[in-house]
């Protein structure tokens, strides 16, 4: 066989045939970017959701260590309200009310609870169980111990109550 032989043998790919295999490429080539880019946007979007969640809650060590602080400023406010000095208690009252409104400006707000809701393990910490005065007052809450608080839609700190049985 000489070598015109072997080549004739051979058959040549049809102009056809090259475009179907690069159309084919370039299907794969659309596809890969495809995925490609949105693998880049659902990146972009958990990051940019990442961020968010951080920046709301970036302050949460800070807020968790002055909660002590505000609840000390509660029982001292009870206590100057007894006060017979009307300037010493009003003035008090200016400083622990600015000082609330910082927090509540930087996303702290109180988980409001009154005697008589309903008792919820998601949103309540029970600290002991009383005999309820009525059947009415069974697995509400009878008292408030301790306030709690929210950063953002995160609780940081369950208000703890008394729950009647």
């Amino acid at each position: 066989m000489t070598k015109k032989s072997k080549n004739s043998t051979k058959k040549k790919p049809s102009l056809k045939d090259k475009i179907t295999e690069l159309e084919s490429v370039i299907k794969d080539e659309k596809d890969k970017f495809l995925r490609l880019f949105a693998e880049f946007e659902n990146y972009k979007r958990r990051t940019s959701k990442e961020r968010l969640e951080l920046y709301k809650t970036a302050s949460m060590e800070l807020m968790t260590s002055l909660l002590p602080i505000i609840d000390d400023l509660e029982r001292a406010s009870a206590e100057f309200s007894r006060s017979k000095d009307k300037q010493l208690t009003e003035g008090f009252s200016i400083i622990k009310n600015k000082f609330n409104e910082t927090l509540k400006s930087q996303g702290l707000s109180e988980i409001e609870v009154k005697s008589g809701d309903e008792f919820d393990v998601e949103k309540h910490e029970a600290i002991t169980q009383i005999t309820a005065q009525s059947n009415k007052m069974k697995g509400k809450v009878v008292d408030v111990t301790e306030k709690g608080f929210k950063l953002g839609e995160k609780i940081i700190r369950y208000p703890k109550v008394v729950v009647g049985k």
